[in-house]
């Protein structure tokens, strides 16, 4: 089955949902969680489920992301045949232009017609999850479906999946009926932005679309074809994170600071891998104050952090203190400051005395390199 199925990963989302974070990178290559960015999990879960062909499919402020990914090599990617494709559109699109993900699939039909899989998982870059994508393959096939869509039963309170499409099963699990407008469909099931689809059935998609100027893959290509496709539904269970929002992205980074919550995500079913670097341990020096903090390595601290994740190479001086927020790499914090409920970018300086204080619905975000 591993050589049947090929990835693709679909980095052209909106990225104004982030707002700071993504003022010089794409949401794909927002860090997370000490040490990745949001692309490394799906990427590693096709990994892990055998998948060696991959394909992220970018539209802009890609530079950050290609830095990340390299040659694969931390994905056990860089391969001779298959491995690893980081796709730019091949046509530039002005603003308003855009239209949807097949538009840009379309750019590189070549890519598709020389691969010799016969399956494709199809994804955004911003789930977040530790996932076997092979039972769900198996379904696909079994089923003989087109397109299975997978979803998630929640409770209307799972931050990033507030505002999702419902959808509605029958006894096989084939879908019935999509949510067209909000509030429509009285169902649980949240429908996710990960596909499995025959590769034809995709081509197909991409075809019609060419002649119909609809670009969605999700409205134009699986809801508006509801009727003429086999499409199944698959449920996605254990952590899952849809960072759609800076209030999304701090809530399920704060989770990580429960262990069963790191443990299952970063460790179960498999590892999430992430670009490899050489650093020395973090130094505690005397009469600093750690607690219940995730702090990755290179750090040096000397001042109090609590309830925190701090990424590479944070400098915590004496007197500072941290809590409640996410410190990304290389950031400053200098002697006396206080960073409360907030996301600091990566190298940000917060000088000496300065106070920085949030709320929990709304923190405080530093855009990269600014001095506070």
């Amino acid at each position: 089955m591993k050589n049947n199925t090929m990835g693709v990963i679909n980095v052209s989302s909106r990225d104004e949902f982030l707002k700071d974070l993504t003022l010089h990178r794409c949401m794909a290559s927002v860090p997370y969680g000490c040490r990745y960015r949001l692309v490394d999990f799906m990427l590693s879960n096709m990994v892990n489920s055998g998948i060696n062909n991959i394909a992220i499919f970018t539209l802009n402020k890609y530079r950050s992301l290609m830095d990340h990914l390299g040659s694969g090599i931390s994905w056990d990617l860089n391969r001779k045949k298959d491995g690893l494709f980081i796709l730019p559109p091949a046509s530039h699109y002005p603003s308003g232009e855009y239209k949807g993900l097949l538009q840009i699939l379309q750019d590189h039909l070549d890519y598709f017609s020389r691969s010799k899989q016969k399956y494709v998982v199809i994804s955004e870059s911003n789930m977040v999850c530790n996932l076997n994508l092979t039972p769900a393959i198996e379904f696909h096939q079994e089923k003989g479906a087109d397109i299975t869509v997978f979803y998630r039963e929640e409770n209307g309170a799972t931050p990033g999946l507030v505002h999702r499409q419902k959808l509605e099963l029958n006894q096989e699990k084939r879908v019935k009926e999509f949510e067209i407008k909000p509030g429509s469909l009285n169902s649980n099931k949240a429908l996710l932005k990960l596909f499995i689809m025959n590769k034809s059935c995709l081509l197909d998609l991409i075809d019609q679309s060419i002649q119909d100027q609809r670009c969605s893959l999700l409205w134009d290509g699986i809801i508006n074809n509801l009727h003429y496709l086999n499409i199944y539904g698959f449920p996605l269970r254990g952590f899952l994170a849809v960072v759609n929002s800076i209030d999304c992205y701090y809530q399920h980074s704060m989770d990580l600071l429960d262990p069963q919550v790191w443990q299952e995500l970063f460790f179960q079913p498999g590892r999430i891998y992430t670009k490899v670097k050489d650093e020395p341990p973090t130094r505690y020096i005397k009469k600093a104050r750690v607690t219940n903090s995730l702090l990755a390595n290179g750090c040096l601290v000397e001042g109090q952090v609590e309830n925190s994740i701090l990424f590479r190479g944070v400098k915590v001086r004496r007197g500072a203190y941290i809590k409640d927020s996410i410190i990304m790499q290389k950031s400053l914090i200098e002697e006396n400051a206080v960073v409360d409920q907030a996301v600091i970018d990566k190298d940000v300086r917060v000088t000496q005395g300065r106070q920085i204080r949030g709320e929990k619905d709304e923190p405080v975000v530093v855009a990269k390199k600014m001095v506070i």
